[in-house]
């Protein structure tokens, strides 16, 4: 019989190969860090001093090279080991290359490529925007990832949530006025987290053209994502019925079909935006709101021109039809509604009996 070996020395050396590799993965992140706060110690040797000369390009822009260290420790990458070489990856030797770019806008838009080494998929949806389409016809002034999340000052983006608009309003200044005097925008300046941001309704990475009829015909139900929501509704004692009540409209049935078979062509089947306003929207309550008593006429106006005081005195707003608030309308409703039933039945018997009546008066001749 084969004499069977063992081999304690080859599991002894498996043992602490597999501790050794175990105690390299617990310390990989340590490592990492501390490389990263090598280089990053390396490079504000020079950058972290407030005195460093302004990098002057051909077309006499100036760019600050200083940065400080404070705000860099506070950013989101510095602290998860992401160094400077990651994003600057054109520098890789000291004394620095020649910079070739003329102007300060074109050294922001090479870099910003970098971000999507880390963050491919938002930097694929930039490319369908009207932001990326803008930079295409040839405009550098489109904004890229530095622009809204900063360079070396990057936080957790919507902490706080009102850094959303003003870092919106930076470039879209008359928008964000209106937008901080409505009723969403004070709201967001009183602590509410509820009330929408930009982003909420335009979209963070991929914005859309808002001008388009994709956007138009879509917008109804981008409202009803807050508007339909029960609970977030009843919070503030509204309405969550406003989009159902509008789909059953004529406007949101008419708006429907173009939906269906033409959503390319712009129609003007009415919208929210068309009767609240688009980003100066205000409480109903506000005699400057469109939609309060005082406007609500010269509002439907625009797309009735001729219509009276009867007109909007027959509006049941986006409420359901109830005995409390329209006690007319409930009943003339439960009426109608009650009557054509009660009719169909009816005359349902009614031509039942009549075809008893044939076939047996067709019988009896048939015996005679």
């Amino acid at each position: 019989m084969e004499k069977q070996h063992s081999y304690p020395h080859l599991f002894f050396l498996a043992v602490i190969a597999g501790l050794l590799l175990l105690l390299s993965l617990i310390s990989m992140p340590a490592r990492a860090a501390s490389l990263t706060q090598e280089t990053e110690n390396y490079c504000l040797t020079c950058h972290g001093d407030p005195t460093i000369p302004d990098l002057v390009l051909p077309n006499g822009d100036h760019v600050s090279l200083f940065i400080d260290r404070e705000v860099l420790a506070a950013s989101v990458h510095s602290p998860a080991g992401i160094e400077c070489e990651a994003c600057h990856t054109d520098i890789k030797t000291f004394p620095h290359p020649e910079i070739e770019y003329q102007s300060a806008r074109e050294l922001s838009r090479s870099t910003y490529l970098a971000c999507q080494k880390c963050h491919a998929n938002n930097y694929t949806l930039t490319l369908d925007s009207i932001h990326a389409r803008a930079a295409e016809a040839g405009n550098l002034e489109a904004p890229i990832c530095t622009d809204c999340h900063g360079a070396h000052e990057v936080q957790v983006p919507d902490e706080p949530r009102t850094n959303v608009s003003q870092t919106c309003g930076t470039c879209h200044d008359e928008i964000y006025a209106q937008y901080q005097q409505s009723v969403h925008g004070t709201a967001l300046s009183e602590g509410n987290p509820d009330v929408p941001v930009c982003t909420n309704c335009h979209g963070v990475h991929s914005i859309e053209d808002p001008r388009t009829e994709q956007f138009r015909i879509a917008e109804p139900e981008m409202c009803a994502g807050c508007h339909a929501d029960p609970d977030l509704m009843g919070k503030y004692g509204l309405s969550a019925d406003v989009y159902d009540v509008y789909s059953l409209s004529w406007h949101g049935v008419d708006l429907s079909v173009y939906k269906a078979r033409w959503p390319t062509i712009w129609h003007d089947s009415a919208i929210c935006s068309d009767c609240h306003g688009v980003h100066d929207i205000l409480s109903t309550s506000n005699p400057a709101s469109r939609v309060s008593e005082e406007n609500l006429l010269v509002t439907c106006q625009q797309c009735h021109p001729g219509v009276g005081p009867n007109w909007t005195g027959a509006w049941t707003g986006h409420y359901r039809i109830s005995l409390a608030r329209t006690p007319f309308v409930f009943y003339t409703n439960a009426f109608y509604t009650s009557f054509t039933p009660v009719v169909l039945w009816i005359s349902g018997i009614y031509v039942i009996l009549q075809l008893i009546r044939t076939i047996v008066d067709r019988a009896r001749r048939s015996l005679r």
